[in-house]
């Protein structure tokens, strides 16, 4: 009978589970009423559940006066924010504090003269977020964005949260020698590292790795990508009705990881399934 592995450092975040108790206590307490401003987490079934509390989803900051908008975990603009308060919304910020310490690292290095660089993916809210504290910053998603770019004497780093290491070691390798002065402040989040360290040293020795989460969740997505290299046989999904029971013939060890958007439970039913597959 095959052995199924959870990796040791998988799920759910410290500022996940902060934002999801923050949502799921005001709507408790409040009957509904209750916005996120774009999907609290990027997890679809999270917030498939949190509507089913009376927890909407806009596009906007202008929602009826007296209602609780929420921040989000990946974090706005100053100027959004400021946007809220004045419909006369009651604003719950939700933001990761390690988003927080990009926002203020970000506004630190552009006001000590830095040309800012945010290494992350363009268009990501937490991205936007970020840009807001630092207007002028530029976007480097790879080292191939930095071709032809004219740089400053003095550029200063950070990272979108999610990011990987390795790429912010090649964004960052691809610098060297361009600039005067480089200052890095490493602002990707510890679970994010443990997640994909923890990721890569299961799936180089299983047969089959599944990972669970939001497949619009960029943490996620690149477990999936640091999996897929070391385990060909990678498959992500959102739920266990996604599962294959083919995805497991003749495999004896299979890994089984999540991203920091994915509550235990959902990994739990997962697992569960996976056992009931394997063992029938």
């Amino acid at each position: 009978m095959a052995q199924v592995i959870v990796a040791e450092e998988a799920g759910a975040c410290y500022g996940v589970e902060r934002a999801l108790q923050m949502v799921r206590d005001a709507a408790e307490e409040n009957g509904g009423h209750i916005h996120t401003l774009g999907p609290l987490i990027h997890n679809p079934l999270v917030v498939a559940d949190l509507e089913r509390r009376g927890v909407t989803v806009v596009d906007g900051p202008q929602v009826e006066a007296g209602s609780t908008l929420v921040l989000r975990t990946h974090g706005v603009t100053p100027q959004v924010k400021e946007a809220a308060l004045q419909a006369g919304a009651n604003v719950l910020d939700a933001t990761c504090p390690f988003v927080k310490r990009a926002h203020r690292a970000a506004a630190r290095l552009a006001r000590e003269g830095y040309q800012v660089l945010i290494v992350g993916e363009e268009g990501h809210p937490e991205v936007e977020g970020t840009l807001g504290h630092a207007p002028d910053a530029l976007v480097v998603g790879s080292p191939e964005d930095l071709e032809g770019v004219e740089l400053g004497r003095k550029v200063g780093i950070v990272v979108q949260t999610t990011q990987s290491e390795a790429n912010l070691r090649s964004v960052v390798g691809a610098l060297v020698g361009r600039v005067d002065e480089l200052l890095l402040v490493d602002t990707i989040c510890e679970a994010t590292a443990g997640h994909q360290g923890a990721c890569e040293r299961l799936a180089r020795t299983v047969d089959v790795m599944v990972v669970v989460g939001g497949k619009n969740s960029a943490n996620t997505t690149h477990l999936a990508d640091i999996s897929s290299e070391c385990c060909p046989r990678t498959h992500h999904i959102e739920q266990p009705g996604e599962l294959d029971r083919s995805w497991f013939a003749d495999a004896r060890r299979i890994g089984i990881t999540a991203g920091a958007s994915t509550p235990a439970e959902h990994i739990n039913a997962v697992r569960e399934a996976i056992c009931a597959m394997v063992e029938s």
